[in-house]
């Protein structure tokens, strides 16, 4: 039986590692999970109309606003509660 013997031109991977070639950004979790294709279509399309990016950066982008949004973080809600409490008071 003969040995392997690899082919002089091709990269030889017999040190290689398995996982991400550039890792994730610190302070970020790689996750599988399940979108609609409508909405990742139109985060791609978003993407490709700029001439290009990351819609996972977008879609990462846009939770976080939804999420400032719902916890009153919002600059704008910050304002107008501001305005109101400041319109009580004037009477």
């Amino acid at each position: 039986m003969l040995g392997f013997v690899p082919h002089p031109n091709l990269p030889c991977f017999s040190a290689g590692k398995r996982g991400p070639i550039v890792p994730p950004a610190s302070g970020q979790t790689s996750t599988t999970i399940r979108l609609d294709d409508e909405v990742v279509d139109w985060f791609r399309r978003q993407v490709n109309d700029a001439g290009g990016g990351d819609y996972q950066a977008m879609i990462n982008a846009a939770l976080r606003e939804h999420i400032r949004r719902r916890e009153g973080t919002d600059l704008a809600d910050t304002l107008r509660q501001v305005i109101r409490e400041e319109l009580r008071a004037a009477g």
